[in-house]
């Protein structure tokens, strides 16, 4: 089996007045089929962390390799292609289009790899009654409740059946039932293709993954990896 997510030696540093180093010569392989939780304070790194993977942004120094597959820096259009076909997103403020409805929102996102709309929708639409949406497919975000909001977020991430999903604090904004719903749904979606890689500052939700992650001064630290 590959290694799905390799990162070598990766950096990432922040020029203000001064430079600020986020992240600090981090090897680390994330494995297919296992799901990981990234906790550390506020600052720590989780969210750049997940930024390189995703390829939004880019390393300082080393690299990152996808199933093999060394990520040219400089190759937008790799990176694009990659994200789109490769990479389901979540984040904490959903980024949903204001002026799109759930179906919208959902099935636009296939549209970034193929050209056949009624597919698009076809396919959007059982992934919304997977999350209970179906009656919900033509209501706008600011009509939706902020536990919808979020499964529209994550039926969206899933519209290109993605092998590596990605969720930045995905239960930051939401009350306690909600939360606890929308993790048992982000656990559903695993498989042994798949990873999974979320941050989050509740430690009930991050002791539920594979492995624990914690990032402290710029590196990794495993407390925890179930085989």
């Amino acid at each position: 089996m590959n290694n799905f997510i390799e990162l070598k030696k990766v950096s990432k540093n922040y020029i203000s007045s001064k430079k600020i180093e986020v992240l600090k010569n981090i090897n680390y392989t994330f494995k297919p089929g296992k799901i990981y939780s990234l906790i550390g304070p506020s600052g720590s790194g989780k969210s750049t962390l997940l930024n390189l993977i995703s390829l939004i942004d880019k390393p300082s120094s080393g690299f990152i390799k996808l199933n093999n597959v060394i990520i040219n820096d400089n190759d937008i259009d790799q990176r694009d292609i990659i994200r789109s076909k490769k990479i389901g997103i979540i984040y904490q403020d959903k980024n949903l289009l204001a002026d799109f409805t759930t179906l919208e929102n959902v099935y636009m996102a296939r549209l970034s790899v193929s050209d056949n709309k009624k597919k698009a929708v076809v396919d959007a639409k059982k992934l919304l009654k997977k999350v209970g949406l179906d009656k919900r497919l033509n209501h706008f975000p600011s009509e939706l409740s902020g536990g919808e909001s979020q499964r529209v977020a994550i039926s969206r991430a899933l519209i290109n059946s993605p092998d590596i999903i990605l969720a930045d604090e995905p239960t930051g904004n939401l009350d306690n039932k909600n939360a606890r719903d929308i993790f048992k749904l982000l656990f559903s979606l695993r498989n042994k293709n798949r990873i999974i890689i979320f941050a989050t500052h509740n430690r009930y939700f991050a002791d539920m993954s594979d492995c624990k992650l914690n990032l402290i001064d710029g590196k990794i630290i495993t407390i925890n990896a179930r085989n």
